[in-house]
């Protein structure tokens, strides 16, 4: 196994040692970046002919490898991994490359330039499947697959599904217009693809377990489908009944199918019978699908397969393998225990030599019968002749092997019997019979080294002198014809030899070795003795078939002989074209089965049996250009009579003339090596060579002197045009010079109108541009100026909104504190009213209770008078003493009561003055807040400004320290006096006077509160006492008048500032900033 690393080469040989004919594997690619690190290989595609595939590696490098010429060549780089391959569309130099960034690529693989580029994909796309005429593509991903137009490159269709069901694989089904649609839940759709129209489903196995499809195949012919998946069971499909057919167990190491390829045959007709799976265990099996029995398989355990591609044609599998490479099999190899011809039907027995008896004897017989034989076979079959020794040298003699045995199973009388009954062999096998018939030897190393030595120089102009509408068809037949002329040199000067191989390869051009072998066997067996009159037509050939029409048609000869027509004009046009002049496709198919079925000789009596047939155009004719035109043409012939009539001659010709007896019979090429070609003069040939160097030489020569002389003569020609143009040139210049002259002069004329016209508007515009500048800056002052005006006026705006928010907050504090001290008010004079009428109520107590005790000492003094008197001194300390308790008594629990109630109302002012002097620093905080505010706004831009107000917060400081003592103030009448008690002082209270002579005698307390006398009759001094109390409420309403003043002059004293600020647009800010501080 030979290995060829591509490394970073961008063409090259394949493989640099023909493969050795019988190894499976021809040739292992790989590729080596730099550092020795193998780049791994992705994806492999084959394209319609099977002699080239595309294959992509890691680094998005796409190579194309020619099989059949044994090279490759890089056809793109597109940086990037692709994830899909296609390489048969309808322009055979273009290919599809799906890429990781899920877009498609369309390339030409000789121009190696972007065609298309196509996106519209969510997904990295999985595959591409093409029509069969090559345009229209679909490519799959896991959530959608698109219809491509590759004419246009545009998107025709878009299939949608949901999310819980993904796509497995949609494709074209070969030679129809049917796509399929497989979706992850094992269900299968047929769609019409230009209408879309789901033509049927196929019904989900109910089988278990579920297999779950991943892989799919269908046959050439469209008719049968596998599928596999997560199983080793594998189901057969049959797409025209829709049912199916049979379910496949493959082995137990198969556990799960990764892909299922159809290995196709040359002549199963496209209903291809091997099928290749592939498992996860890198192993690939190719089992029959009838006898279900395994043929051969590719891979191991150690050399996994991860992915394959195999042929159209059925002769190459191309498998990556899981170290990255690539590796290039022989089907022929791999099946060759498969297709090699059954065992030989013929054994030898050969016994002892001195034994005389049955012993002795060597005997061919059959091993075993075919699978098929008839009755007739079975008779030859069994009557072998058996022949008997009767010495030691007649035993190395051995009977040769009959002669209707073919390769493949086959036998020639059994296929003669077939023709003469059908006329034809069947199309779908009549290139097998031909290649069985013929014995193609299919030597590729032999012919490998003919094409190697690349293009015959006789062939060089082919197609100037034989042009081929198709360029495939052109380098085919090129092909050929140099591999013949390097296989022997007389078919570099042979004339009509594209004539004879050209419908061969029409017939072979997807094969050219057995094309070349074709026409190798028919040049060493029908065209026996051709070249012996080389470069003259073969005239003892033609003496052949004239012979034979003179025996069977003298007047027709003689006819021709009359007219001055040879055999070369009548017979040779049709064997130096082999009749696919005057023939059709089918009718040339039908003659060349009879003529490779016979012996060689059939061809010549073809040429007679084909003259006789048209024994009555051709009497009609006279002229030699008549002959001549129908020698080269079509007519309206009956192949199947021109073949009886062939046979007929064959039969009925006699021995003396008829070409067998001239002719050798057939005999193959060898294996192996190619028989050396030696039936011609090689002296004429060499001569011809010779001389046609020699003048190929003499035509080089010529050529280059010729070209040396026209390049002399282009020089002279050119130097003579360059003299004439020069001197041409200066009389031009001459009179263009005083052409231009008398321009400049008119031109320097206009000129200077144009230069003072141009002043004028040049002073014209110089006005207008001032007159649009001073416009254009008036504008843009009075811009400034009402921009200004906007701002002052937005300002000003925000100023009174500002002043009327202070003022209505100063108008609410101003009336809440009104309603409060309106509060306090109400509840002063209720307190008031309350002391006033606890005091008379007291007064009238102790009032009631003094009338009392005047009446008792009036009647205690009325009683006991006398003994008053008598002891007088001691009852006189006695009443004194009782009367100043009493009085004590009372006077001590009136004030208490006074002193509570007092107390109380102390407390509630003290509370209601704390509410109002914390009203008052919760105004002046947020005038201070609001004032801050106002500063940082505007204290950036106006610095001037700054002064002022430092000017004005010195003289509003005395408004500030008045504001801050306002609580004081408030306070103070409060907590003063105004009771009729102070601490400190003392008042002695008078003796009442009465009859008895009892008075109250007033003594200090420790408490410090006055003692008021309160039966006192002094008009004075109950007035002075008893309005103690009052004084106090009048310093309250003092105090509360005075602050209600001076809330008032401080709203005046705002409302001043607010009117003189808006006066200035500019200081006016920060003056009520100044002042709110």
């Amino acid at each position: 196994m030979e290995v060829t690393d591509i490394g970073n080469k961008e063409e090259g040989k394949v493989w640099y040692r023909k493969p050795t004919p019988g190894k499976s594997v021809l040739v292992t690619v790989v590729r080596t970046a730099q550092q020795a690190k193998t780049v791994r290989f992705l994806h492999v595609a084959f394209d319609t002919a099977g002699d080239s595939f595309l294959a992509g590696d890691h680094h998005g490098n796409i190579y194309i490898f020619d099989i059949s010429r044994n090279r490759f060549r890089l056809v793109q780089k597109t940086g990037q991994a692709c994830t899909a391959l296609a390489f048969n569309l309808r322009r055979t130099t273009e290919v599809l490359v799906a890429l990781t960034d899920y877009t498609i690529k369309c390339f030409d693989k000789d121009t190696k330039q972007l065609v298309s580029w196509m996106r519209g994909h969510e997904g990295a796309v999985s595959s591409i499947s093409v029509h069969s005429s090559g345009r229209y593509a679909i490519t799959t991903s896991s959530d959608t697959a698109q219809l491509w137009d590759l004419d246009t490159f545009q998107r025709k269709r878009k299939l949608n599904i949901k999310q819980s069901v993904g796509i497995q694989r949609v494709f074209f089904l070969p030679l129809s217009n049917t796509i399929l649609s497989c979706f992850s839940d094992d269900s299968i759709f047929a769609w019409e693809s230009d209408t879309l129209f789901c033509k049927y489903q196929l019904p989900v196995p109910d089988c278990r377990p579920k297999i779950s499809y991943k892989a799919f195949a269908v046959t050439r012919d469209g008719t049968r489908l596998a599928a596999g998946g997560r199983s080793n069971l594998l189901h057969l499909w049959c797409l025209d009944s829709r049912e199916l057919i049979r379910v496949i167990q493959m082995p137990t190491q198969v556990r799960t199918v990764r892909q299922l390829e159809f290995l196709p045959d040359s002549f199963d007709g496209g209903a291809s019978q091997t099928l290749g799976v592939l498992s996860q265990d890198g192993v690939m099996r190719f089992i029959n699908i009838h006898t279900c029995k395994l043929i051969f398989h590719m891979g191991s355990h150690d050399d996994a397969i991860t992915t394959a591609a195999v042929s159209p044609n059925g002769r190459h599998i191309v498998a990556i393998m899981d170290n990255g490479s690539i590796n290039v099999y022989s089907v022929q190899s791999l099946t060759q225990e498969f297709n090699k011809p059954p065992p030989s039907n013929v054994a030898i027995v050969s016994g002892g030599e001195g034994d005389r008896d049955f012993s002795n004897l060597k005997v061919k017989v059959r091993s075993e019968v075919s699978s098929r034989p008839d009755k007739r076979s079975a008779r030859q079959t069994q009557a072998k002749m058996v022949r008997l020794h009767a010495g030691p040298a007649a035993e190395d003699k051995e009977v040769k092997t009959t002669e209707n045995e073919l390769p493949a199973g086959l036998n020639k009388e059994r296929l003669v019997a077939l023709l003469k009954t059908f006329g034809e062999y069947p199309a779908k096998y009549r290139m097998f019979v031909w290649r069985s018939l013929l014995c193609l030897p299919e030597n590729h190393a032999a012919y490998s080294s003919l094409t190697d030595k690349g293009l015959h120089s006789a062939y060089l102009t082919l197609h100037d002198k034989y042009p081929v509408k198709s360029q495939k068809l052109q380098r085919g037949l090129q092909r050929v014809l140099s591999a013949l002329g390097h296989w022997a040199a007389i078919f570099g000067e042979v004339e009509y030899l594209p004539l004879i191989a050209f419908p061969f390869v029409k017939l072979f051009q997807n094969n050219p070795m057995l094309c070349f072998e074709m026409v190798a066997t028919v040049i060493v067996n029908w065209f026996q003795h051709w070249f012996e009159y080389f470069p003259n037509p073969p005239l003892n050939i033609l003496s052949m078939v004239e012979n034979v029409l003179a025996h069977h048609d003298k007047d027709l000869l003689q006819h021709l002989v009359d007219c001055g027509i040879t055999s070369q004009l009548y017979v040779w046009p049709l064997l130096e074209t082999l009749f696919s002049e005057v023939l059709t496709r089918d009718e040339w198919l039908r003659l060349f089965d009879n003529i490779f079925s016979n012996h060689p000789s059939f061809l010549l009596i073809a040429c007679v049996a084909y003259i006789t047939c048209c024994r009555k155009p051709i009497l009609l004719c006279s002229q030699k250009r008549d002959f001549e035109c129908f020698f080269h043409h079509r007519h309206n012939l009956d192949v199947g009579t021109m073949i009886k009539e062939a046979y007929r001659l064959m039969s009925s010709t006699p021995a003396d003339i008829h070409p067998r007896t001239m002719l050798s019979d057939f005999t193959p090429l060898t294996k192996g090596q190619y028989p050396v070609f030696s039936h011609y003069p090689e002296f004429i040939v060499e001569y011809q060579s010779r001389e046609r160097e020699k003048i190929r030489l003499q035509e080089l020569e010529y050529l280059r002197e010729r070209q040396e002389l026209s390049k002399l003569h282009a020089d002279f020609v050119h130097q003579q045009a360059e003299e004439e143009a020069y001197y041409a040139q200066q009389e031009l210049l001459h009179k263009a010079e005083e052409q231009r002259r008398n321009i400049l002069a008119q031109e320097e004329e206009k000129l200077t109108q144009q230069r003072a016209k141009l002043a004028a508007m040049k002073r014209d515009l110089k006005m207008k541009e001032l007159q649009l500048l001073d416009a254009a800056r008036q504008r843009f002052l009075k811009y400034q100026q009402d921009l200004k005006a906007s701002q002052i006026r937005r300002l000003d705006q925000e100023i009174n909104r500002k002043m009327a928010l202070r003022e209505q907050e100063t108008a609410t504090a101003i009336q809440d504190l009104e309603a409060r001290q309106m509060e306090l008010e109400a509840q002063r004079k209720r307190l008031e009213q309350h002391l006033l009428k606890e005091q008379e109520r007291v007064g009238r107590e102790v009032e009631a209770e003094v009338e009392v005790r005047l009446r008792e000492a009036e009647m205690e003094d009325e009683g006991y008078t006398e003994l008053l008197h008598s002891t007088k001194a001691n009852i006189q300390g006695l009443e004194e003493s009782l009367a100043e308790v009493c009085q004590l008594d009372l006077e001590s629990e009136w004030q208490k009561g006074v002193a509570e109630r007092l107390q109380q109302v102390d407390a509630v002012q003290e509370r209601k003055r704390e509410r109002l002097a914390e009203l008052q620093r919760q105004t002046l905080l947020e005038e201070e807040r609001l004032a801050d505010t106002m500063r940082d706004m505007m204290g950036k831009k106006w610095g001037e400004v700054m002064r002022s107000k430092a000017l004005l917060q010195d003289q509003d400081r005395p408004s500030v320290d008045t504001d801050g003592q306002r609580p004081t103030r408030m306070r103070s009448p409060l907590s003063g006096g105004g009771f009729p008690y102070r601490p400190g002082t003392s008042t002695a209270v008078p003796v009442v006077p009465g009859a008895a002579g009892l008075s109250l005698r007033g003594t200090s307390r420790q408490s410090g509160t006055n003692m008021v006398c309160l039966n006192s009759s002094s008009p004075s001094e109950s007035t002075s006492t008893s309005f103690s109390l009052d004084r106090g409420r009048a310093q309250l309403d003092t105090s509360e008048r005075e602050l209600l003043k001076e809330i008032r002059e401080l709203r005046q004293k705002l409302a001043a500032r607010a009117r003189e600020t808006s006066s200035a647009s500019s200081q006016s800010v920060h003056t009520l900033s100044s002042v709110s501080q």
